[in-house]
């Protein structure tokens, strides 16, 4: 594979400033080269947030900084961050720059640190990884640095949870998806730290971090270092759901596991889950005689070029409740090796009676991915396609005749404010959607 890809769906790893940014006051800071901000918030951001993009203080690395070192100036943006912004949680984030340079990031934030300041720093460099991986850094930077002073004695709160899910931004619907997951474990019973976002109290609320039972992590590998740093540092043990939890099926079997893993009430929990499966099952009831009606004219075959957590998730609802049976999922999250088996594992298990299989390619370069996808797509030119990926598979889309919905950044040719994807409520929402753009096409 050559050191480029076409069509990168993730940023580098500096790109961890949108997780700051999804902290209600955080405030990233950015030992950088100028326009790194502005450029990650055009791909993976709508919307700048609190002090995000153009907003972020910078230090706007020059020539002169690589050559005598960018210390000074790093000290002096942080004095000024604290001026003029007010934020509950200041990160300082190193870009390529800085980190070729060596400046010692550690002692000039831990001057600050050492007067009470609520900051931390995360050392980077854009090149190192990808925000998919700097993300889990940035958390368990902010869980070290400054969570950590308030922990009290390895007291727990009964019932309280950390959940480490959607990534923010790089995910364009994490906001919704993480309303609805807080929504679904708040109503079996559990309190929780879902951290980022509305539903999130803020600063407040990762400060409750080690007062957790235990932590559940949603996704096949984003999550799982943090929760295991979390395992070590507070004794806390975690749950891992391998997808989001999209529609009935799925969203039950994700509250049954936590439940069970959780020892919680389980006539409760079975409870709600009959309460909501009922409402949800009479809207599908609705709606059956226009699937019946228009049987020949709704997608038959799904194509995801998208990240693993949305490829599983969809890939298993729309399988399992509509009955739009999965093509070649195209994996573009950069997904380590390590947890590529883990990912395949669950694609093996997509359907109850295992009579399905589903071709798994992991490859960054969405623009081969595309090429692919076409090439697939000619055998089945008899039946309507549903291709879920981002803007950049606009044009491919039309050319196929291909329905499109966007599931991946950049998006381009939507507004997402609150719309998610989780839960009961959220495998609707992902029906309406869909169906929504195969009644479009009608005249």
């Amino acid at each position: 594979m050559s050191g480029t890809i076409e069509q990168p769906r993730f940023t580098c790893a500096l790109g961890a400033i949108q997780s700051v940014v999804a902290i209600k006051k955080g405030v990233p800071i950015l030992h950088s080269g100028p326009g790194c901000g502005g450029q990650i918030t055009r791909l993976i951001g709508q919307g700048e947030g609190y002090a995000g993009g153009s907003t972020a203080p910078c230090t706007n690395a020059e020539e002169a900084d690589v050559v005598f070192g960018g210390e000074k100036k790093l000290r002096s943006v942080i004095e000024n961050s604290f001026k003029v912004i007010d934020g509950d949680i200041y990160v300082v984030m190193t870009g390529c720059t800085a980190a070729i340079t060596g400046d010692d990031i550690a002692a000039v934030t831990g001057e600050f640190q050492a007067d009470d300041k609520p900051i931390v720093y995360v050392e980077e460099g854009g090149f190192k990884s990808n925000n998919y991986a700097s993300h889990e850094r940035v958390v368990n930077a902010i869980i070290d640095q400054y969570v950590d002073k308030f922990k009290k004695n390895g007291e727990k709160i009964p019932g309280l949870v950390n959940v480490f899910a959607s990534i923010p931004y790089q995910d364009p619907y994490w906001s919704g998806n993480l309303e609805g997951i807080k929504k679904v474990l708040e109503d079996i019973g559990l309190k929780v730290n879902i951290l980022f976002g509305n539903e999130s109290g803020g600063v407040e609320e990762w400060k409750t971090i080690p007062q957790a039972e235990f932590n559940i992590v949603i996704g096949p590998w984003v999550g799982v270092r943090i929760a295991k740093h979390l395992k070590i540092k507070y004794k806390q043990p975690y749950i891992q759901f391998p997808y989001i939890p999209i529609g009935a099926i799925e969203t039950s079997r994700f509250l049954r596991a936590v439940s069970e893993f959780g020892n919680l009430d389980s006539e409760k929990t079975e409870a709600y889950i009959r309460e909501e499966e009922a409402k949800y099952y009479s809207h599908i009831e609705k709606m059956a005689d226009f699937m019946l009606e228009f049987r020949y004219g709704i997608p038959r075959r799904v194509y995801t070029i998208a990240d693993s957590n949305y490829a599983l998730g969809f890939s298993k609802f729309l399988l399992n409740e509509l009955g739009i049976i999965p093509g070649p999922q195209y994996i573009v999250d950069d997904i380590p090796e390590k947890y590529q088996d883990y990912v395949k594992e669950q694609f093996a298990q997509i359907s109850e009676l295992k009579k399905r299989t589903v071709e798994v390619v992991f490859d960054p370069d969405a623009g081969n991915n595309q090429k692919l996808l076409e090439e697939d797509a000619k055998l089945y030119e008899d039946k309507r396609l549903l291709i879920l990926g981002s803007s950049w598979d606009k044009n491919l889309a039309d050319k196929l005749h291909a329905d499109l919905l966007i599931i991946s950044v950049p998006v381009q040719h939507r507004l997402i404010m609150n719309c998610g994807y989780t839960g009961y409520a959220g495998g609707l929402r992902a029906i309406e959607d869909i169906y929504d753009r195969v009644l479009a096409t009608y005249r």
